[in-house]
């Protein structure tokens, strides 16, 4: 069966070698087109690397890259992680039409972030679908999902790295064998059910130290890597990135400093106490959070707001 695939990243890259390891005939790739000076993705330079031709992404959506994509003349396209929206013909055109990764249990948490605000709002699970997309965002018939346990300290990271990533990988490979076999089946979605969400932008990563102690480390966490989650301090933003909550019950009022070493500082919440291993200050890199409270002079009992 010949496959198409459109992606980017090392997500990408990844199904591309997957499938190729399985022996599917993979006849061009779709992918971000490097810039002068630019990172090369990982999915493009793989694909050059194999000899398979690729189409800028972007340039599915004009005539000359569309007709290009068109004449690799693909019985099924794959994508893998895919953040422009396309002409329907990008995906409609192949024998047996288009699958879709995405890193969450659809109808849940449609859109781009759909990693981050499962952990935000403080879900225990989440999980891998694979769809056939149709003209929504995420609304396309369900193939196959797989549900996997987010930890009480995953990031946005470690749950992609660690869970998602593999799973996705390994969920792609298995449903291109059963579209190959005819074995595919679809299930429509629960529309009523449905939840969107917005991409993360930096304003839904304000820190407000009265709020409980599990959604404020839910935040932060649901932040990590980005935007990073933040609060002012002396008219600047510091970001908190590297972190971890304890059930500690200390008096006191919340976003106290209780105690400053050499790794970092513990922060008194309205439940529980932080403990900040890694901070970015603004305009400046990220670094260890006890490096970070020495060059700016930070004293227990001084206090967060």
């Amino acid at each position: 069966m010949r496959v198409s695939i459109i992606g980017q990243a090392a997500f990408g890259e990844s199904v591309l070698q997957r499938l190729q390891e399985d022996g599917v005939e993979v006849v061009g790739i779709s992918a971000p087109e490097p810039t002068e000076g630019g990172r090369p993705d990982p999915l493009w330079t793989a694909a050059g690397d194999a000899g398979i031709p690729a189409v800028d992404t972007a340039g599915l959506k004009e005539d000359t890259g569309l007709a290009r994509w068109n004449a690799m003349d693909a019985e099924l396209t794959v994508m893998a992680f895919v953040t422009e929206i396309l002409p329907e013909e990008a995906f409609t055109k192949p024998k047996h039409a288009t699958i879709q990764y995405h890193p969450s249990l659809l109808p849940l948490h449609r859109g781009s972030s759909a990693i981050a605000w499962p952990i935000i709002y403080g879900r225990a699970e989440t999980g891998i679908t694979i769809f056939r997309p149709d003209e929504g965002i995420d609304t396309g018939p369900v193939i196959l999902q797989e549900t996997c346990e987010i930890g009480p300290d995953d990031t946005v990271v470690t749950l992609y790295f660690d869970k998602l990533y593999p799973m996705g990988v390994d969920a792609m490979s298995k449903v291109v064998k059963m579209v190959e076999a005819g074995e595919i089946t679809f299930r429509d979605q629960d529309h009523n059910a449905a939840t969107y969400e917005p991409p993360i932008a930096a304003h839904h990563g304000r820190i407000r130290w009265h709020e409980p102690a599990q959604k404020l480390y839910d935040l932060i966490r649901g932040c990590n890597s980005q935007p990073g989650a933040w609060f002012t301090r002396k008219g600047e933003k510091l970001k908190i990135f590297d972190c971890k909550l304890t059930g500690e019950q200390v008096p006191g009022m919340p976003g106290r400093i209780l105690s400053i070493d050499e790794e970092g500082f513990n922060v008194r919440l309205n439940g529980g106490v932080l403990r900040v291993s890694r901070v970015q200050a603004e305009g400046a890199r990220k670094q260890g959070a006890g490096e970070w409270a020495a060059e700016v002079g930070l004293k227990v009992g001084a206090r967060f707001r």
